[in-house]
């Protein structure tokens, strides 16, 4: 049984309209510019395909994409927009199912990945990533890097976003690593609705062990998609890791 929150219907409704900001084709196209080439003429999986984001424009460039995601309502809202046959999904979690055939690429994108709130699963996750993918093949994650030196000492929240529509803040646990967002979104009567998710942070370093338990080996790492170097400072990664040849 999977620890991650499972998305209902009326999250699911309104999970487009909440991501406009990161839909945009100057934000998708680098994403898409970088698995379309590890896909090359195979095929690529996405692990949590939510409403197909990603996945969908990698279909129109021509790439055979797949997909796993653990919320039934989340497929079905992809389902209004591509059909089984143009894209398979698997319902059920990144960390155990699996889906037939092999594949040159396997990512897992928007931080996804952190939506296992056990560090098993997590490690369970790259095993699965390694166990379809072909030799030479690519597991590619965006991941955030946990903000904690934002935090004041005896503080536990960090704000992301403060806005007239919305409000966000994260809280951590320092020992299990786990992290809580918390969503104040104003609503057309002037009130608040509140929305909470639950995550696990996950260090690059421990990643990339992982990483090394699956059998993969860290093949590059930047801040972003279009190639930004990663420092101390980078807020994200995009890492690729490959499987031997």
């Amino acid at each position: 049984m999977s620890s991650s929150d499972v998305w209902d219907e009326e999250t699911a409704a309104s999970y487009d309209a909440d991501t406009m900001s990161v839909s945009r084709p100057d934000v998708v196209n680098p994403v898409v510019d970088v698995l379309e080439r590890f896909a090359a003429t195979g095929r690529a999986l996405e692990f949590g395909i939510g409403t197909g984001r990603i996945a969908i424009p990698l279909h129109q460039r021509g790439s055979d994409v797949a997909g796993v995601d653990l919320s039934p309502a989340m497929i079905r809202h992809l389902r209004s927009k591509i059909s089984a046959d143009q894209m398979p999904v698997t319902e059920g979690s990144m960390a155990t199912v699996s889906v037939p055939g092999s594949f040159s690429v396997v990512y897992v994108v928007f931080i996804s990945i952190a939506n296992l709130r056990t560090q098993d699963e997590q490690v369970e996750c790259f095993l699965n990533a390694a166990r379809h993918l072909e030799d030479g093949g690519r597991f590619v994650v965006e991941l955030f890097v946990p903000p904690l030196r934002q935090l004041t000492p005896g503080a536990t929240a960090v704000p992301f976003d403060v806005s007239e529509a919305h409000v966000g803040l994260d809280t951590f646990d320092l020992v299990s690593q786990e992290c809580v967002s918390h969503h104040f979104t104003r609503q057309s009567d002037g009130r608040f609705h509140y929305g909470v998710g639950h995550f696990r942070y996950i260090w690059p370093a421990e990643c990339d062990l992982m990483a090394r338990l699956a059998g993969l080996e860290l093949e590059s790492r930047h801040a972003d998609w279009i190639g930004t170097p990663f420092t101390a400072e980078s807020a994200r990664h995009v890492s690729v890791w490959r499987k031997p040849a």
